[in-house]
């Protein structure tokens, strides 16, 4: 339950990190990291699903005032001006790498990205973020966990890399 809380709280508007709560649930039952992987996937694409309304249809209240809370200015700026031509690479790149999801979600409304195309691209990044983490926990167990750890955001981007190069390797 902890698991689809967090997960669905961090995607939506809250500030708070689910991986917290998903790595030790995944290390206390091994036999369970598919199942966790998944609830975490799912309620995570949800959250975000209600962070794309509340920019589709709030941006005037509360989307301007959540990007002065949590200081998005700068980023928010930058993500709304991408949107147009690489719409469907930032939510699949944001859904797997540290940039908040919430963030994107949120953008993904206020830039009218085709809903369904959303919850595509969500539902990939978000399960490749998730599915990477219960894999290495299920292979490796807690000796991982502090690698996990450490090094979370270096991860992150590699994984942004490798996904650039492949999909320039594909259409080139």
């Amino acid at each position: 339950m902890g698991v689809g809380v967090t997960s669905f709280a961090e995607s939506s508007i809250v500030r708070c990190r689910s991986m917290p709560v998903v790595v030790p649930v995944m290390l206390a039952d091994r036999r369970q990291v598919w199942l966790t992987a998944l609830v975490a996937t799912l309620t995570s694409v949800a959250g975000g699903a209600v962070g794309y309304l509340i920019g589709h249809l709030l941006y005037e209240t509360v989307v301007v005032w959540l990007i002065d809370l949590y200081g998005w200015e700068a980023s928010f700026k930058r993500i709304q001006e991408r949107f147009h031509d690489e719409g469907l690479w930032i939510v699949l790149i944001g859904a797997i790498t540290p940039i908040p999801y919430k963030l994107i979600a949120i953008a993904s409304g206020v830039q009218s990205l085709p809903f369904l195309l959303f919850v595509l691209a969500s539902f990939a990044g978000r399960g490749v973020r998730f599915l990477a983490i219960a894999m290495a926990l299920y292979w490796f167990g807690p000796q991982i966990r502090v690698l996990l750890d450490r090094y979370a955001k270096i991860i992150g981007w590699i994984v942004v890399i490798v996904l650039i190069w492949a999909s320039s390797r594909s259409s080139g």
